[in-house]
């Protein structure tokens, strides 16, 4: 029997219009498609520059990256941010302090009352020209979610670069001294190094939390995990080292049905840097866009009504959202 799970009476319950794959078959049991709810988190990636290479990167970021918001799409999502006020704001990249319009959007934001997300990779912190990064997003409230895939050096080098680790230790201390952690958000994500799925959630973070403290005396609030997402350079080493199939047969054969009412792209919707929509940050890398249909839709021509109910474009990179415990830009859905 097929199962509709619902939020204000749409969703999961009509054929999403996409091929056969992996994640359709998987899906097929319990529900025929998946389609939007209603719109609580705007997620704007505002470009791919970035001061960091990472391997697991799905954006594929990296500072030769030109592709940047202007000015005039910075606006214009601005006026409908104004005008529909969605209740988060969610600022992503690249590095997305990398952007001349970032603090316009986090200003605009907590102006209008609205929750803004910063996902920061913390080295930007101890990048010449932000110094006051952090004392300012302190003063808007900023929540960070911020980048630290292990609380290994090792790891995290062998993953993010040589010195990532000490200059992340550097700067999760400078957010702490402005009261991150303590009064103001700070949540840290966990991805894993290789082709497996993430721990739980729980146990991680209780790990994260006994040796920052110990080790560094750093706090934070909570640690959100990500499953690495097979696409752009990640989907690369899968394939350099003969893993792509077996890595998928892994999030296939995890396949978690749970998971289904609370994937991020019923509630999230993403818009890149030229203000082109799409149902979640992975479908903007892979170019699906909003609706499915091949076809770009802006964010000034639509309302928040008109999506509610709209197909979501899904591909065999969902299989990464519904394993195990679930992913999302949130972390663990279960």
């Amino acid at each position: 029997m097929l199962i509709s799970y619902r939020s204000s009476d749409k969703i999961l319950s009509r054929d999403s219009g996409e091929g056969t794959n992996r994640f359709v078959h998987q899906l097929r049991p319990y529900a025929e498609g998946l389609f939007r709810g209603s719109l609580s988190v705007l997620q704007i990636n505002v470009g791919r520059k970035c001061n960091q290479a990472c391997r697991h990167c799905h954006v594929d970021a990296a500072p030769w990256r030109t592709e940047m918001m202007d000015r005039k799409t910075a606006h214009r999502i601005g006026a409908w941010i104004t005008e529909h006020r969605p209740a988060t704001i969610d600022l992503t990249g690249g590095a997305p302090e990398l952007s001349r319009h970032f603090r316009y959007f986090v200003t605009l934001g907590r102006d209008l009352g609205l929750k803004v997300i910063d996902r920061n990779n913390l080295t930007i912190i101890e990048e010449s020209g932000f110094e006051d990064l952090p004392s300012f997003l302190a003063a808007n409230e900023v929540e960070i979610i911020a980048s630290l895939p292990c609380y290994s050096a090792q790891t995290v080098n062998r993953q993010r670069g040589d010195r990532v680790f000490d200059r992340s230790i550097s700067a999760l201390r400078k957010l702490n001294a402005v009261g991150y952690g303590k009064r103001l958000i700070l949540r840290l994500v966990h991805n894993p190094l290789g082709a497996k799925l993430p721990g739980p959630q729980e146990e991680l973070e209780a790990d994260y939390k006994e040796v920052l403290r110990r080790e560094f005396g750093i706090e934070f609030n909570s640690l959100l995990t990500l499953t690495n997402q097979p696409i752009a350079r990640f989907a690369e080493e899968l394939r350099s080292q003969g893993q792509w199939e077996s890595y998928l047969d892994l999030l296939a054969n995890n396949f978690n049905p749970q998971t289904l009412p609370e994937l991020m792209c019923r509630n999230t919707l993403s818009v890149d840097y030229q203000g082109r929509l799409y149902d979640c940050d992975f479908n903007q890398m892979l170019n699906l866009p909003l609706g499915g249909n091949g076809e770009s839709v802006y964010l000034w021509d639509v309302t928040p009504e008109r999506l509610e109910g709209l197909p979501v474009a899904t591909g065999e990179h969902c299989l990464a959202c519904t394993a195990g415990e679930g992913s999302s830009c949130q972390g663990a859905l279960l």
